[in-house]
């Protein structure tokens, strides 16, 4: 096989690898490539290089994903704390204090445009559930 031909195939299986087009096992026996070469390949730095940069753009994507909805969750989250289930307002107002320690640090871009308001009693019930928290640690 001609090593464009071994590329191509190689490209293919990380494809499939990454569709969902079944587990590990599945792709290479649909491909019919032994895991002893399957092994070889990833002892090879260029293929090993292409797989890493292929689980690095799902990463990326995947981060993607999550930033473009962090606002709407966020906003969902400064709903529940109204919500009359006292546990699920409790639960939302930890949510919101455990985000905002995990938050990313600002960037240059304007990122208030899509921040929601709190109201004062949002806020008292966050400072509570707070409160709450810190006692019982």
């Amino acid at each position: 096989m001609s090593r464009a031909n071994t590329l191509a195939k190689k490209q293919r299986v990380i494809e499939d690898l990454f569709n969902g087009n079944g587990d590990e096992q599945a792709v290479l026996q649909k491909h019919r490539i032994s895991t002893r070469v399957f092994n070889n390949w990833l002892a090879d730095d260029d293929f090993r290089e292409m797989f890493d940069q292929r689980i690095e753009a799902a990463y990326r994507q995947s981060r993607l994903i999550i930033a473009r909805y962090a606002p709407l969750a966020a906003a969902k989250l400064l709903e529940l704390t109204e919500s009359e289930k006292e546990e699920t307002a409790r639960k939302a107002c930890l949510d919101i204090i455990e985000s905002k320690s995990q938050a990313r640090p600002k960037t240059t871009a304007n990122t208030t445009e899509h921040t929601p308001s709190i109201s004062s009693s949002q806020a008292s019930k966050l400072l509570a559930a707070l409160a709450k928290a810190e006692e019982n640690q």
